[in-house]
């Protein structure tokens, strides 16, 4: 199997291991010691078109763990696939990390033939989602999604800024695509740049290019986002990341439609409609000082709020459904037990429609490989992910929890070891899991102690 892997994990012999594993199975590898010199490697070849699939990342790492240096890939390659490293009794901090954008976690210690089955079947899953991403329609029967996409489509072919907000995964790129197909521009570029994926010092060139010699790195003249969109649409992602400096730089682009590249004195014109999208409440960003007023008036000239998944919970199900479909690619395509459909209206996708696509994807591939009996044709609640599965084994009746299943009941302590572990999984910490378990941190860390969590 082809691709090409980023490793960062603190020892050395793991590393080492692990490189010639994945390498020998076909996969190109790159790997490193410290979080940081990833990423000054990175930073230095951005502007190269070579990329990563995946990237494995030791979670107990310093200074920067593997949580912190998971989200700066992102910023910079967001269709990055992560698997986050971990050893055992810091299970549910790599939960926590799945909730913050890790596709999976790895368990130390694991055997050579584990890793390369699981960083296959990984490299599927990135294969199938890189295929599909961009392509699908918008899906919604929620009424006030449905309000925000007619508002989409009656500005599509006026000339007005738009501005998009909403979580991270509710699916702004893709009303962006659809407001550009649904415009007069349609048959013009669609050119995206992600304002979080770049340091202040390079959006600059990113966005309006740059000539040979400019700084160093820069071997020829760029041609920039800007001047590549004339004529169509430019989608600024993350939009409410970009440098103070910039902001000035960009409003000035919006009252003139004049630029110039860096390095070089011509000022330039480019016809281009702004669709910009932001997961960060500006208004606040604003009163912090780390947004500019007068930009966040001229983006808004229409404002388009998505709603999260958990607010539109008759989506979840055609859009599992759908996603199920994907990930089959042509083969047959496997249904989702009961328990598996109650189990994804009940979680609360904090990552929100991406998340479910991770989650289905996985539980798809999952049920194809099946086992001794070869595929299977439903998928079941073993197939997701343990933080969701656990979930669906509970049902709330007043403040008890007692098992969805009561031809299996469990002991006292097996229902607050599984309860802790489900609420440690909810939570972004251990002080916020003991607030909301009513105990001190103390005694959470004592129960986990015990229950080796």
């Amino acid at each position: 199997m082809t691709g090409r892997i980023l490793i960062v994990d603190d020892e050395p012999h793991i590393l080492k291991t692990m490189a010639i594993g994945l390498r020998a199975v076909g996969f190109d590898v790159v790997s490193f010691e410290q979080a940081e010199d990833a990423l000054k490697e990175i930073d230095k070849d951005i502007f190269s078109e070579v990329k990563f699939d995946l990237a494995f990342i030791d979670l107990m790492m310093f200074p920067m763990n593997g949580i912190a240096l998971m989200q700066e890939l992102h910023r910079r390659m967001p269709e990055l696939t992560v698997v986050i490293i971990t050893a055992h009794g810091t299970v549910e901090t790599a939960v926590s990390a799945l909730k913050l954008g890790a596709y999976d976690y790895l368990q130390k210690p694991f055997e050579l033939r584990e890793l390369t089955d699981f960083a296959q079947r990984v490299m599927k899953s990135h294969e199938i989602q890189s295929g599909v991403h961009g392509s699908q329609e918008i899906l919604t029967t929620n009424p006030t999604f449905l309000g925000v996409i007619r508002m989409a489509e009656r500005v599509a072919s006026s000339a007005l800024t738009i501005l998009i907000e909403g979580e991270t995964g509710t699916g702004k790129e893709l009303l962006a695509d659809f407001i550009h197909n649904n415009s007069d521009r349609a048959g013009k570029p669609m050119i995206k740049l992600n304002c979080a994926a770049l340091s202040s010092e390079l959006i600059e060139s990113e966005l309006f290019g740059h000539t040979k010699g400019a700084f160093t790195g820069a071997m020829k003249d760029r041609v920039g986002r800007v001047e590549a969109a004339d004529g169509g649409t430019l989608f600024l992602d993350e939009v409410g990341e970009m440098p103070v400096p910039m902001q000035a730089k960009l409003l000035r682009f919006l009252q003139s439609r004049e630029f110039q590249r860096v390095g070089e004195n011509d000022t330039r014109y480019a016809d281009v409609r702004i669709v910009a999208a932001t997961n960060r409440n500006l208004e606040e960003a604003i009163n912090r000082g780390e947004f500019r007023e007068d930009l966040f008036y001229r983006l808004s000239g229409v404002r388009l709020m998505i709603p999260p998944l958990r607010v539109r919970r008759e989506d979840i199900l055609p859009l599992a459904e759908r996603f199920v479909t994907e990930a089959s690619r042509g083969a047959q395509v496997p249904i989702l037990s009961d328990t598996v459909a109650a189990a994804l209206n009940e979680y609360d996708w904090r990552g929100n429609v991406r998340e479910l696509q991770n989650a289905v994807f996985r539980a798809t591939i999952l049920a194809e490989s099946g086992g001794a009996n070869g595929p299977r044709r439903t998928i079941e609640l073993q197939d997701l992910p343990e933080h969701i599965s656990l979930d669906a084994r509970y049902e709330k009746n007043g403040s008890n929890f007692i098992p969805s299943d009561s031809s299996n009941l469990k002991s006292l302590d097996e229902v607050e070891r599984d309860y802790i572990a489900l609420v440690i999984s909810k939570t972004l910490s251990l002080e916020d899991a003991a607030r909301v378990l009513k105990i001190d941190n103390a005694t959470l860390w004592r129960k986990r102690k015990k229950y080796s969590l």
